[in-house]
């Protein structure tokens, strides 16, 4: 997919378009030992040390410590957080809400559904009438409700809520040469 296609498949979205746009103007690409970076510090960017991934890129430790330090100031690598296993920590209750705001001020209703006890991430949606999911944990339902009534409360309609059994994570497989 040419570079002038995916702008125009993206644009809906400003975060997009400028990543876009970098792509377009600079011809910055990932290329095959980025996305090696990439796949090995979401395999374990905690134990993953730069001379762990230079055995696996066939690169050098401080090839792998300056591309690290270009992705992330790129914000390809937007930072490094803890995985927590809420339920392990005392919060067995995951809650999907799958939420509706005016397009014009979706954006700053992902700000202040973040600010919400409980509330743990908010993702924009693009495709359907459900325009925002946020994602709450609690130890029991009364701390789930509050979160749904402080939604509508800001203005959104919450469509529909879904109880989360469990939830799993992996790497990008394109990020592994896949």
């Amino acid at each position: 997919m040419s570079n002038n296609v995916s702008f125009v498949i993206l644009s809906r979205e400003s975060t997009f378009i400028q990543a876009v746009e970098r792509v377009a103007m600079n011809g910055d690409q990932l290329d095959e030992v980025d996305k090696a970076i990439l796949h090995a510090l979401q395999e374990d960017a905690r134990n993953m040390s730069s001379g762990d991934i230079a055995e696996r890129t066939k690169t050098s430790d401080s090839t792998v410590r300056k591309r690290i330090q270009r992705l992330e100031s790129e914000g390809v690598i937007k930072g490094y957080t803890a995985e927590v296993n809420y339920q392990q920590s005392g919060y067995p209750l995951r809650m999907l809400l799958f939420c509706t705001a005016p397009i014009s001020e979706r954006g700053e209703m992902v700000a202040k559904a973040l600010d919400i006890d409980g509330v743990v991430s908010v993702q924009e949606l693009v495709t359907g009438e459900q325009n925002l999911l946020v994602t709450a944990v609690g130890e029991s339902d009364s701390d789930i409700t509050p979160v749904a009534q402080e939604l509508i409360d800001m203005g959104l309609t919450v469509a529909d809520e879904v109880l989360v059994r469990s939830h799993k994570t992996t790497p990008f497989g394109k990020f592994n040469g896949n």
